[in-house]
């Protein structure tokens, strides 16, 4: 493996950058604590990981040179994430609406499912995969074994996810006395639900996998 400080860095960058996976962390950490706001985090790195094995077993390539089998990823990852999109607009109506009891349980009911959405949210999305092949192999010795590099770039990418996530999570959290006002809350749910139904559009646009 070559130049694996530069890779860190790149790694850091590339992270920080919002996409859905933040969208979703954001939304679960307002809507329901740190807890929902990891158990996303911990969902969409088992789906790094499985990105990362993918790679290294070559499904991932097949995938990229497939127009089909990218498109039923493309399409799938846009639907889910148009519905979480939507949904999470239809719960500021419905929040209205709920009262005691009632919205304790759904509380309940939608923190199981924080994990789904992370991992679902990345796993459906071809264009993660399409990255790990084309940015792993930047600093690989393309002469060698790719096995062991592919491996701990994998795991590192999805560590750096978590540590980044969880700084992430728990800074929302200290400004959650201001965030989680009901005027400020209404309008992040709004923003989020709109972000997510627009980065669900923008993966069913893409107009091809290379």
């Amino acid at each position: 493996m070559e130049n694996y400080y530069l890779f860190l860095f790149m790694c850091m960058v590339l992270i920080i950058l919002p996409g859905p996976d933040t969208a979703i962390a954001t939304k679960n950490t307002l809507t329901l604590g740190k807890s929902g706001g990891l158990q996303t985090m911990l969902g969409t790195c088992c789906a790094l990981l499985i990105h990362t094995s993918a790679a290294i077993l070559g499904l991932s390539a097949i995938v990229a040179k497939s127009a089909f089998l990218f498109s039923i990823f493309k399409y799938a990852g846009a639907i889910y994430l148009v519905y979480l999109g939507i949904k999470t607009l239809l719960s500021l109506r419905k929040k209205e609406e709920r009262e005691g009891d009632e919205q304790k349980a759904e509380i309940q009911f939608e923190q199981t499912s924080c994990f789904k959405q992370g991992f679902l949210t990345n796993i459906l999305n071809p264009k993660v995969a399409i990255f790990f092949l084309t940015f792993f192999p930047q600093f690989v010795d393309t002469g060698g074994n790719t096995f062991m590099p592919f491996l701990i770039m994998g795991i590192t990418y999805a560590v750096l996810t978590a540590l980044w996530f969880v700084f992430y999570i728990y800074l929302i959290h200290q400004v959650s006395a201001f965030m989680k006002k009901p005027k400020t809350q209404t309008f992040v749910e709004g923003l989020t639900g709109t972000v997510l139904i627009g980065f669900g559009l923008k993966l069913a646009l893409e107009k091809g996998n290379h």
